[in-house]
C-alpha cells in the first residue's frame, strides 16, 4: 500500500510538473548590468540528440555531426530573429553578427567540441561582448530538414513524440555571471527543425526578453 501510495504521489508530481509553464530566472542586480550593456554575442549552443531513440542505421558518428551542425544553424536563425526585432527599435542592446562571433571564435583556436571549456568571462573578453546568450538543445530525435519537414508539418510524421527542451541563458561578457536563464519546451514538428525551435522560442520569450525596451 506504501508502494502504492508513493507512486501515486510521484505521479502527481510528475503531472503538475509537466503542466508548469516555463522556468524563468532573472538576476536581482540584471538591471545594474543592462545599464551598461550595448552587445550581445550569440554563442553555438550545446546540442544533445537522445542516442536511445535514434533511427535504424543511424550512428553515434553520424549524431555527432548533427549535433554540430544544429548548434550553429539555431546559432544563426536565433540570430536572425533577435536581428529582426532589434531593427525595429524593440531592444535596448545590440547583437554581434554571429559571423564576427565565429570568425572571432575561429582566431582563438575555439572550435564547438571545445567551446565549454571555456568560462563565459573569457569568451566575453575574446568576443569583445558585454553580454553572451548561450543553452542546451535536447531532442529526443534528430532534427531534420526540407521535405522531412514538409512531411511532418502535412502529414503528422514527427508526432508529439519529438520533443526538444531549450535552455537560453544570458551572462555577463565581463564577470561571467549569469543575470537571466529561460527553460522552454517544443514538441511534434515545430521541434523538427532549427528554423522552427528558433521561431518557437523566439514567440515565446518576445514579452518577457529582459533587454527589450519599456513601453513609453
Amino acid at each position: 500500500m506504501k508502494t502504492t501510495c508513493a507512486a501515486l504521489t510521484l505521479l502527481a508530481v510528475l503531472v503538475y510538473c509537466g503542466a508548469c509553464g516555463p522556468t524563468i530566472y532573472t538576476s536581482p542586480e540584471f538591471e545594474q548590468y543592462r545599464a551598461t550593456h550595448k552587445t550581445v554575442a550569440i554563442l553555438p549552443f550545446e546540442v544533445i540528440i537522445d542516442p536511445n531513440k535514434l533511427p535504424k542505421d543511424y550512428t553515434l558518428e553520424m549524431k555527432k555531426d548533427a549535433e554540430k551542425a544544429e548548434a550553429y544553424n539555431f546559432q544563426q536563425e536565433l540570430y536572425f530573429r533577435f536581428l529582426k526585432r532589434q531593427e525595429k527599435g524593440e531592444y535596448t542592446i545590440e547583437f554581434q553578427d554571429v559571423d564576427k562571433t565565429k570568425a572571432l571564435l575561429n582566431k582563438a583556436a575555439i572550435t564547438h567540441e571545445i567551446l565549454s571549456q571555456y568560462t563565459k568571462e573569457e569568451l566575453g573578453n575574446i568576443l569583445g561582448a558585454d553580454a553572451l546568450i548561450s543553452g542546451t538543445i535536447h531532442r529526443s530525435k534528430p532534427m531534420s530538414t526540407g521535405t522531412a519537414v514538409a512531411l511532418g508539418i502535412l502529414f503528422g510524421v514527427w508526432g508529439s513524440t519529438n520533443e526538444v527542451n531549450v535552455s537560453l541563458n544570458i551572462h555577463d561578457g565581463a564577470s561571467g555571471d549569469l543575470l537571466w536563464k529561460y527553460d522552454h519546451k517544443a514538441s511534434g514538428s515545430v521541434g523538427s527543425s532549427s528554423e522552427g525551435l528558433a521561431e518557437s522560442l523566439m514567440k515565446n520569450i518576445s514579452k518577457k526578453f529582459p533587454y527589450k525596451k519599456p513601453k513609453a
